[in-house]
């Protein structure tokens, strides 16, 4: 499953940490893989945590933020 870099962005953002958002932006691909733990952990992300989170489907399904954080 391919996660938006853009919605990685606006979690670490909203979590308060701008300058690991900055990073994500410049070295993140637009679609990362979920199961590409070592460039996700790298920002302090959990590939099953942003799965939950994403808009819609699965997300919603699984108790995520929905809308909150997607684009």
């Amino acid at each position: 499953m391919k996660i938006d870099r853009d919605m990685i962005v606006d979690l670490l953002q909203k979590r308060g940490q701008p300058d690991k958002a900055r990073e994500a932006q410049d070295q993140l691909p637009q679609q990362v893989d979920h199961e590409d733990a070592g460039l996700l952990g790298k920002f302090g992300l959990d590939p099953q945590d942003l799965i939950k989170m994403l808009p819609g489907g699965l997300g919603d399904k699984l108790g995520g933020l929905g809308g909150l954080l997607g684009k």
